[in-house]
């Protein structure tokens, strides 16, 4: 078989399965485990991929450039932030993280709700400018592949507020890899937004479901709420559902 089947045929089994396992490819095959990695080193290189201990499982498309990711799942992005709007409730001090799909979330509110507006996000805060909540914005380092701030600064602030609610921004949900994300820096951040909230929600469109990314951000477990489309597939929601997590259909 020719590398370039090979790698077409490793693309198909991550979509059709979720996961490739080298040392069983490599047998199906009667090929070598050292080929089958080099496959996946390349793979991964051209970001199709994320390669895992023993083999690989999908890579979300959402840690391209924001300009990228602004153009992706539109429609969807919205029907997620309408639904996730209705969570807060007036007098709540909530945590927005980053994102396209938390700008959405903004974009809904109703128009006379108050509240308390807690982000790190330059984007959300512009976007709140003509609501009547109370928006604290956190600084530190701009990330500009988020816009959004991250560092001690950014860690330091969070810690000194405590949240009703988050809606945390991942790339990717997966069951047993949990939240990820592409940025070492992102990932700290979140988990500190995650720690100073009494409940966690996050909103996934469907390229980020059973996807990964490099960048561990916390485990499934403290996801209190996961809201997806209506149209998200029930294979790859049913091994989310089985953790625990509640799933929400926009």
């Amino acid at each position: 078989m020719l590398t370039s089947q090979r790698k077409r045929l490793i693309l198909d089994i991550l979509g059709r399965e979720g996961e490739v396992v080298a040392k069983r490819l490599s047998k199906d095959l009667a090929i070598s485990e050292d080929t089958i990695r080099r496959d996946l080193r390349e793979l991964a290189a051209e970001g199709l991929l994320q390669r895992v201990h023993g083999g690989a499982l999908p890579a979300s498309p959402t840690v391209a450039a924001l300009p990228t990711r602004r153009s992706l799942a539109v429609e969807a992005k919205a029907l997620l932030g309408r639904k996730a709007a209705r969570l807060i409730e007036p007098g709540r001090t909530v945590f927005f993280d980053g994102g396209t799909t938390n700008l959405e979330i903004v974009r809904h509110l109703p128009p006379d709700l108050r509240f308390t507006a807690v982000t790190h996000s330059p984007e959300i805060v512009v976007a709140l400018e003509g609501h009547p909540a109370e928006v604290v914005m956190v600084g530190g380092k701009l990330f500009r592949h988020s816009m959004v701030a991250v560092g001690a600064l950014a860690i330091e602030g969070i810690a000194r507020i405590r949240a009703d609610l988050l809606f945390l921004g991942i790339t990717g949900v997966h069951a047993e890899e949990g939240l990820t994300t592409g940025d070492i820096e992102e990932a700290a951040v979140k988990r500190a937004l995650i720690g100073r909230a009494a409940e966690t929600v996050v909103l996934a469109t469907a390229e980020k479901l059973g996807a990964v990314s490099p960048c561990l951000v916390a485990p499934l477990e403290d996801v209190s709420t996961l809201i997806v489309a209506t149209d998200a597939p029930e294979t790859a929601m049913a091994p989310l559902a089985a953790r625990g997590v509640v799933v929400v259909r926009a």
